[in-house]
């Protein structure tokens, strides 16, 4: 960690991409997890959405193609993490703006047309890894706004017996040390990740862009629920807003 304090400041972008994935394997390396990564390969310039069950997910991700997250503000001002955040062009999303929601889509527009990839967890909080809960539409604007494509990612974690295991799960009242002695109690996790080829978003209403992609990501998951889910009234009111 005092290495990447260190160097990380002092270095171009494209070394911190590369250091993003070398750091990112050697963490999943240092918790015993396994990483095993199927489907198409990662096309740059693409928005990655995928399922969220941990902490680990962000890792996972990094490990195999080095992005921008889009994440909520608080996180800049935790120690450490929100100033690490910051360095890897984190995105930070303050909600109930709608000058805000502006200035967010044309920075997430800018990394894409750099070539960069930007990640985000479309369902907007963590589960056990057993279902895949409603996509937030509005999450997806950047990338009809700027033309470029969204890229479905099925995260999943397994034992040593190729079944679901729960013990990466960062969700409910589980605590950040709780979830560690999980993983750490854990013989073996593998932690899988299969990639759908890019979907398209010119002339697409994001709602169905959202539902696309979540359909992708479910059927990479045979083992998991597709929980049913009223329409968002969150997207509702947002593409309200963006309309008056």
């Amino acid at each position: 960690m005092l290495t990447v304090v260190a160097i990380y400041p002092l270095t171009p972008r494209a070394t911190h991409r590369r250091l993003c994935r070398h750091w990112s394997q050697g963490l999943l390396a240092l918790l015993g997890i396994d990483l095993q990564t199927t489907g198409a390969p990662v096309e740059p310039g693409c928005l990655l959405v995928a399922n969220h069950i941990s902490w680990l997910d962000i890792f996972v991700i990094n490990a195999i193609a080095p992005s921008a997250f889009i994440s909520k503000a608080e996180v800049r001002t935790w120690p450490l993490i929100g100033w690490l955040a910051a360095k890897n062009e984190t995105v930070f999303l303050r909600r109930g703006s709608r000058g805000h929601a502006k200035i967010i889509n044309a920075e997430i527009g800018a990394l894409l047309d750099a070539g960069r990839n930007v990640a985000l967890f479309p369902e907007g909080t963590t589960t056990d890894g057993s279902h895949v809960l409603h996509f937030h539409a509005a999450l997806l604007q950047p990338a009809i706004e700027s033309g470029h494509a969204i890229q479905p990612m099925a995260i999943s974690y397994t034992d040593t017996k190729g079944l679901h295991t729960r013990a990466a799960a960062y969700d409910g009242d589980v605590s950040l040390g709780q979830c560690i002695a999980s993983i750490v109690a854990e013989p073996r996790i593998v932690a899988r990740i299969d990639t759908a080829p890019p979907l398209g978003t010119e002339g697409i209403h994001r709602r169905d862009l959202a539902a696309g992609a979540r359909a992708a990501i479910l059927e990479r998951l045979p083992h998991v629920e597709a929980v049913q889910a009223a329409p968002d009234e969150r997207d509702d009111c947002e593409a309200s807003r963006q309309a008056a």
